[in-house]
């Protein structure tokens, strides 16, 4: 059987071979840009919200491996899913990539998601994995662009 490191490994490298929804949403209803400034990390999203769900999502950008991992699961886990499930998603990814949340003894929804669960053991690398999840939560308020900076960073 795997362990969780290779486990890890593997599914990052997988994702930033070949991402999925990679591109970008022409008929989309909500629009965000994420931004690391300290590691480069700059993604756009685009996702359509049809009958109070995500219809369709897609991202691009220029990112590390665990960012793009990231964004490209945060897109195949959230397409179909009502936008309360998704924020409910958003904030379980949050905690569990902060250490708030540990997924091997806590109640969650994160499903496979919990591959990321040791990047808190990463702390330079949490916000590369987190900055999907913080975009996504800004289309859905309408903000133009976010970070994981200053008064959004998550591991302060």
């Amino acid at each position: 059987m795997m362990d969780s490191k290779q486990l890890y490994q593997e599914v990052i490298l997988d994702h930033n071979r070949k991402p999925r929804n990679y591109g970008a949403l022409a008929d989309a209803t909500h629009r965000s840009e994420g931004l690391n400034p300290l590691c480069g990390d700059h993604i756009w999203l685009s996702l359509k919200v049809d009958g109070g769900a995500v219809a369709g999502i897609a991202f691009e950008g220029q990112s590390c491996a665990i960012c793009k991992a990231s964004a490209s699961m945060m897109t195949t886990v959230v397409k179909g899913k009502a936008v309360g499930d998704v924020e409910t998603l958003i904030g379980e990814f949050r905690a569990m990539a902060t250490g708030q949340l540990e997924p091997a003894t806590q109640a969650h929804h994160l499903g496979r998601l919990t591959v990321f669960a040791g990047i808190k053991d990463l702390p330079s690398r949490v916000k590369c994995a987190i900055l999907p999840w913080h975009t996504l939560h800004a289309a859905f308020v309408q903000e133009g662009s976010t970070t994981t900076e200053g008064e959004a960073d998550p591991v302060s």
